[in-house]
């Protein structure tokens, strides 16, 4: 289906094959999206180059969310390929390792609080600020959360409230830029094996159990997730905005399993 033809869509946050913005693109260039893609610093240049090159894209900038100069360079060298395009996907998150081991209340600290949500949340709404002008009326702003947003996940500790802190986000955006036309949403992923998911502490244990308890009996793919992000930059998902879509397998309808 070609249910994205001719739309221009940036996606951030490809560290592997494996991340879930590698399925997004995937999914989003099946369905014929143009694509442009950022890398966080030269440690990802050439392999962002090359998934670019996957999904037939020269345009790869660069762009630190952590500093608003760098976003507002990586959007101007965006506009001399596209002058307008039509929605990006945040697919960002970061907070030191140290706060996703042990007891949230004796691990978190104040300048973790702020690097996750400045990182992981802020940062979505800074990317919309920034490029704001250069959005298409019909655009669509995509990022990505999780369940510890809204229950509390051994271990998962300060980014759960940083994930709060983004679907709250994705309200008052989406609240903002609907007069424009714009819509955002977000996508509540199951958990899926990432470089990110990597620094939880006991999370092959956690996929286990979604394995057993998710109401499909397995857990996601970036694939799903793609093809469920696809859907709702399109004009499919038209009449979508604020929402927080659950990609989990039903996970997060279930108390407990046999």
């Amino acid at each position: 289906m070609n249910f994205l033809a001719n739309k221009r869509i940036l996606i951030t946050g490809i560290a592997s094959k494996l991340s879930i913005a590698y399925g997004i693109a995937q999914a989003m260039r099946n369905a014929k999206a143009d694509l442009a893609f950022t890398y966080q610093n030269n440690k990802f240049k050439s392999r962002v180059e090359e998934y670019a090159a996957q999904f037939d894209s020269s345009i790869v900038l660069l762009c630190d969310v952590a500093e608003d100069k760098s976003i507002d360079t990586m959007f101007k060298k965006l506009k001399d390929y596209w002058p307008k395009f039509d929605g990006f996907v945040h697919s960002i998150g970061f907070v030191p390792k140290e706060q996703l081991d042990g007891d949230y209340v004796n691990v978190v600290t104040r300048d973790g609080f702020k690097i996750a949500h400045d990182i992981s949340s802020y940062s979505f709404v800074a990317m919309a600020k920034s490029c704001r002008n250069m959005l298409n009326q019909d655009a669509s702003l995509l990022t990505l959360s999780y369940l510890g947003a809204e229950r509390a996940i051994h271990n998962y500790n300060v980014m759960g409230l940083a994930k709060a802190s983004l679907e709250a986000n994705v309200r008052y955006m989406a609240n903002a830029m609907g007069p424009n036309g714009i819509r955002v949403n977000g996508i509540s992923a199951g958990p899926i094996r990432t470089l990110a998911a990597s620094g939880i502490k006991n999370f092959r244990k956690m996929l286990a159990y979604c394995q057993v308890a998710t109401p499909i009996r397995r857990t996601v793919t970036i694939e799903d997730v793609g093809k469920a992000a696809a859907f709702l930059c399109s004009s499919l998902a038209s009449g979508i905005s604020g929402e927080i879509l659950h990609v989990d397998g039903g996970f997060n309808i279930t108390v407990m399993h046999e």
